[in-house]
């Protein structure tokens, strides 16, 4: 089923790596405009992770064996590199704080994304905070998704979205395109390219052929749970088309104002 899964989402993968938005990329500032919106799909990614973590692992008290060692053995692993990596200058951090170091280090305002952790350190609730939000539409529907299946708490689902959904859908030719930006005084490309280079080593190696294994193992002889894991990797790759489509709108609408200016 797993060889299933690949191909019918082959088509989906294809039209992700061959997106127009990495020819679209020619400046730090289309870079400045990627980063502000992709930064909800490195954050939002962790939530995914978390809810694995606490599916498949044992996390309230007291302890009990979690019945899937093998599963929660993964799922630690990947946390630990996730949660508590080292950034280039080897301090351990999150991916997701890397990111807006990177962010940071280029000019790119996170403010946005600040703004949504802030909401939820208030104790306002993710859906009451995406209803309310201004952020763009392509935004708002890729992480109602994303929670939707956090929320649904059917490991399979979760691990299917988790393992087709990764960072590793971009392309190498997109950090090529990354490191041949000429450096500007407004901005250094070394976190970022840091990043990503990290991020598809990690998903690419140990962690990606251990994640299909999960889904494997969590879906078992169910059939169902085959077709529910399909149809959700599906919609995770087609939201992440949609997302790319409307980060590619919003650099093409600045540029035409620059011009226009």
């Amino acid at each position: 089923m797993i060889e299933r899964i690949e191909k019918e989402l082959s088509p989906l993968r294809v039209q992700l790596q061959n997106h127009s938005i990495y020819e679209a990329i020619h400046s730090i500032q289309d870079i400045r405009v990627f980063m502000e919106h992709h930064v909800f799909a490195v954050w939002d990614f962790m939530s995914l992770l978390k809810q694995l973590q606490n599916l498949l692992s044992c996390n309230t008290i007291p302890w009990r064996p979690s019945g899937s060692p093998a599963a929660s053995r993964l799922i630690n692993e990947i946390v630990w590199g996730e949660e508590s990596d080292l950034n280039r200058k080897g301090i351990p951090m999150s991916h997701f704080e890397m990111y807006i170091e990177a962010m940071d280090s280029l000019g790119a305002n996170p403010q946005e994304i600040h703004y949504i952790i802030e909401q939820l350190e208030s104790g306002n609730n993710i859906s009451s905070i995406l209803e309310s939000s201004t952020l763009p539409k392509h935004l708002v529907d890729f992480m109602k998704f994303t929670f939707e299946v956090v929320q649904s708490e059917q490991s399979h689902i979760i691990a299917a979205v988790f393992t087709f959904g990764r960072e590793d859908l971009i392309p190498d030719m997109f950090i090529e395109i990354i490191r041949n930006l000429k450096k500007s005084q407004s901005g250094n490309i070394d976190d970022l390219v840091y990043y990503f280079e990290r991020h598809i080593e990690v998903d690419s190696g140990e962690h990606g052929p251990l994640a299909l294994k999960m889904i494997q193992s969590l879906c078992g002889e169910d059939s169902k749970k085959w077709e529910q894991a399909l149809s959700y990797s599906k919609q995770a790759m087609q939201l992440r088309i949609q997302l790319w489509d409307g980060i590619l709108m919003t650099i093409q609408k600045q540029k035409m104002e620059v011009h226009s200016s």
